[in-house]
């Protein structure tokens, strides 16, 4: 029997999820939990294979979901994670992943998708979205022109509309490795300014 722990802020999402994981005759559904910190709090204690781990929590929690993840496996023994979001950005995927999340499917995924993932993260498998497969062997296969996970998530800032102190002030770097990192990024996406570096990862589905 494997033993899963469903986090995600939204009732209807978490009742979703355990209708059609409660249909599998090898999955129990031990706990639910509403924040990032009540799913690493329920994933430290014993009885859970499998957390199925949402990315974006809603203002009750100070934590998003790649943090949670890092939190969860950073524990000897600690249970698989699989991402189950509606986000599929390099800028969603690359964190979540780096923390150790064993799989990484979106939301909109078939039932019998969802039980194949849950399945073989139990046995320690990677399972991935094929969009999400798909972007990380384009990375594999041209790795100069890869956005980094640091790039990435100074780009996803600069597109919310941050400045590069207030970029330096949220990721705790000096403002001059802010601007090494906006230089690196216009080279690789070939862009000359802010503006350009947004538009031109958002098309390609780097950021949001």
């Amino acid at each position: 029997m494997i033993r899963l722990l469903i986090a995600d802020d939204h009732p209807v999402v978490r009742a979703g999820l355990r209708a059609v994981l409660e249909c599998e005759p090898d999955f129990a559904i031990v706990a639910e939990a509403a924040t990032a910190e009540r799913a690493v709090e329920l994933a430290a204690e014993p009885g859970v294979d499998v957390v199925l781990m949402d990315l974006q929590f809603g203002p009750g929690s100070a934590m998003n979901g790649a943090q949670a993840t890092a939190a969860i496996t950073a524990r000897a023994g600690a249970p698989r994670v699989l991402v189950v979001t509606t986000y599929d950005t390099d800028a969603d995927t690359l964190p979540a992943l780096e923390a150790g999340a064993t799989g990484y499917l979106l939301k909109d995924a078939p039932p019998e998708e969802l039980a194949q993932a849950v399945r073989a993260a139990a046995a320690g498998r990677s399972a991935l979205a094929p969009s999400v497969a798909d972007r990380l062997l384009e990375r594999m296969r041209t790795p100069a022109a890869a956005l980094s996970a640091r790039e990435t998530e100074v780009l996803g800032l600069v597109a919310d509309g941050l400045t590069n102190q207030q970029v330096s002030q949220r990721l705790h770097l000096s403002q001059a490795t802010v601007k090494s990192h906006l230089v690196h990024i216009y080279t690789k996406l070939g862009v000359d300014s802010r503006t350009a570096a947004v538009r031109e990862a958002r098309q390609q589905g780097l950021i949001r």
